[in-house]
């Protein structure tokens, strides 16, 4: 008998042998020591600013005091156990170290997706994209609703897209909401900045909640500007005689879509991706995760 096969066997047994209940406190407990295991594994790498930290072979995060960056792998594995996956873009996660209450982090991720032109953030209109982001989200409802997913409104603007073409860093937020939630519930949100290079873009998503984003952007900012990209792989550096260029422009990096060309196709990997993200983290309670594991502290 082969292990795999044998692994199966004694599954089915388990299921024969043992009431249901223990089984679910027996995943609980499993699922609740492989999140302890990955938080301790993560403070330990964590990395404390101030210090540099290198962003692959494109940039550099000069990480400044107050703040941590726990790396590759032992962010992929806290991800892992708090339900998210997380692509090969994904470079890692940023939490805060020098606030007892603070509960957000960041995710940083590195798209090679070539030189990604401008043109379009001089035409752009907030409130036409907004409207069009509306629309497509309830075109896509149906399909989600398919999938055992909730139906998602967006309601609006955290923050209004804005480009600044000086040091090439774009900042958006919008806020979704499950149809049918309670009009006082505290949403969950994506603060989403991005600064652009010659080869792609660096993504920072810091992740919160409605009630606690006015607070927390000053942080996104000081972050972003923070991340830098290598001589030679800055936006400025482009070579348009052999550089490799986008498909699309930077409207498409707000909402997730390729905004004129999908017109009003379903934003649905923008939220079912980001928004499981912030729902998980909002129930398993970040700040007290973070103080525990992140600063030292006892239980």
């Amino acid at each position: 008998m082969s292990s795999t096969i044998a692994v199966r066997w004694l599954g089915l047994m388990l299921l024969v042998l043992v009431p249901f209940e223990a089984i679910q406190a027996q995943d609980a407990n499993s699922a609740a020591e492989a999140a302890k295991v990955a938080w301790q594994d993560a403070a330990a790498a964590l990395q404390r600013g101030p210090q540099e930290v290198k962003l692959r072979d494109q940039g550099l995060l000069k990480l400044p005091e107050g703040y941590g960056f726990v790396p590759l792998a032992e962010s992929r594995k806290l991800m892992d156990v708090l339900g998210n996956s997380v692509g090969d873009n994904f470079l890692g996660l940023i939490f805060p170290v020098g606030s007892e209450d603070a509960d957000w982090m960041v995710s940083i991720d590195y798209d090679a997706a070539g030189y990604i032109r401008d043109d379009d953030a001089r035409e752009w209109n907030a409130d036409d994209m907004l409207a069009d982001l509306k629309k497509g989200t309830e075109a896509g409802n149906k399909r989600r609703i398919e999938r055992g997913y909730p139906g998602l409104e967006i309601t609006r603007w955290i923050e209004p897209p804005t480009w600044d073409a000086i040091n090439q860093r774009l900042v958006w937020s919008l806020e979704a909401r499950q149809i049918g939630a309670a009009p006082d519930a505290d949403t969950t949100v994506n603060y989403n900045t991005y600064v652009l290079g010659r080869e792609g873009f660096f993504e920072m998503n810091l992740i919160t909640t409605t009630s606690k984003i006015e607070r927390y952007k000053p942080d996104a900012r000081m972050l972003l500007a923070a991340v830098a990209f290598d001589d030679g792989k800055r936006y400025a550096d482009f070579k348009p005689d052999t550089d490799k260029v986008a498909t699309y422009g930077l409207a498409a990096l707000v909402g997730g879509v390729a905004a004129k060309k999908l017109g009003l196709l379903a934003v649905l990997g923008l939220f079912l991706a980001k928004s499981a993200k912030v729902i998980v983290l909002a129930v398993a309670g970040i700040g007290a995760l973070v103080t525990k594991f992140l600063r030292g502290k006892k239980a």
